[in-house]
């Protein structure tokens, strides 16, 4: 197998375990929010913030990685219009996704606490929810963009 064929099966296999365990981890977070159980909150705040730590992260840095060392091999400028406008989304993903991070940690903390306590959440979880939902829609829609853009490679201009 040349060196091209295993960058982008590592590839591949990097942006599935990114997209998958964020938006896997989303859906979670997401239903645990609604259920009305801190307990549940509280859980499941700390395995979303376990997942980022362990798949999202390496994913989110082997991606860019393997993407440039591939364009570089198949001689593709990083200002061909497909590839430049996948960076571009990517980044977008990016500046999203870092304060998502920060945001989530401080839930998890915030749910653990109140779990041990017997205590309600308070008003500043609901705050960081909706900032941690706001941020995770841009970025999901971009990571589909750039699937669609890596997969089809259109020819503009």
């Amino acid at each position: 197998m040349n060196t091209y064929l295993v960058l982008k099966w590592i590839h591949i296999l990097s942006s599935v375990l990114m997209v998958g365990t964020g938006f896997g981890s989303a859906f979670y977070m997401f239903f645990a929010n609604r259920s009305g159980s801190v307990a549940a909150q509280a859980v499941v705040g700390r395995l979303v913030v376990r997942a980022d730590t362990w798949f999202t992260t390496p994913a989110v840095i082997v991606q860019p990685l393997t993407g440039v060392w591939m364009a570089h091999l198949a001689g593709w400028p990083l200002t061909t219009p497909w590839l430049a406008l996948s960076i571009a989304l990517y980044a977008l993903a990016g500046a999203c996704w870092l304060p998502v991070v920060v945001v989530q940690m401080r839930m998890a903390r915030l749910a653990q606490s109140a779990a041990t306590h017997g205590a309600p959440l308070p008003a500043a979880y609901a705050r960081m929810q909706r900032a941690w939902e706001w941020l995770g829609y841009p970025a999901f829609i971009a990571m589909l963009a750039v699937y669609w853009l890596m997969v089809n490679k259109p020819a503009w201009g």
